[in-house]
């Protein structure tokens, strides 16, 4: 072999080794570059679903506030009296829920007749004892509660007015009120002695069988 020939022999292995290694380091980048890829898409999804599940509590949550219910109030329209005479005698005191939501009532209506200076008693339990009924109104729907005045004592005498509050879920407390009904003014002969109120009920038949009065 001439000194020619070897020499040439020699640079196209020094080319080969050259292109070899020029390939293996391509190779290994575009891997690289590859895992950094996929890393940062798996990154990418994983920081999307956290955003997707936080949303999806934050409407949980809103929608659990929009679904509270408020409470009742009384009103010279929405609150309404009927006497029912007869062995089982009795004033039907009605509420109606004139709003398009749902609203709470709890235990009785405090009712003061002639601008009195003490409520009602309650009929079930008394203030600082309580029963602790709640019931919740829909909306356009009603509420009653029942005066039993099937006795001389507890018929008494012809009432001119009556101030209501609406009791709130605690002994003391008053949720909304007072507001005043004026029997004169509504043409009402309205007559309550001694006598005492049911809680609410949400049927007329249930604050009935309550008062003692039902059939």
């Amino acid at each position: 072999m001439t000194a020619r020939r070897s020499r040439s022999r020699s640079a196209a292995y020094a080319a080969l080794a050259l292109g070899l290694t020029g390939s293996l380091a391509l190779t290994g980048c575009n891997s690289h570059s590859s895992k950094k890829s996929k890393k940062s898409s798996s990154s990418s999804s994983k920081s999307k679903k956290r955003r997707i599940i936080g949303g999806g509590a934050a409407a949980a949550g809103t929608g659990a506030a929009s679904r509270r219910v408020p409470d009742c109030y009384p009103s010279t329209y929405k609150v309404t009296f009927s006497q029912q005479t007869g062995p089982k005698s009795h004033v039907a005191v009605k509420f109606k829920n004139s709003t398009s939501r749902d609203c709470k009532l709890y235990n009785a209506p405090l009712l003061r007749f002639n601008n009195a200076t003490a409520p009602l008693p309650l009929l079930q339990g008394m203030p600082g004892h309580l029963d602790g009924t709640r019931i919740t109104v829909p909306a356009h729907g009603y509420a009653y509660a029942v005066i039993p005045t099937n006795t001389a004592a507890t018929k008494g005498t012809e009432q001119k007015s009556v101030t209501i509050d609406f009791m709130g879920i605690s002994a003391s407390s008053v949720t909304h009120g007072p507001v005043t009904v004026n029997f004169a003014e509504k043409r009402l002969h309205i007559s309550v002695g001694k006598s005492k109120v049911t809680n609410w009920s949400s049927s007329i038949h249930g604050a009935q069988l309550a008062g003692g009065v039902g059939k």
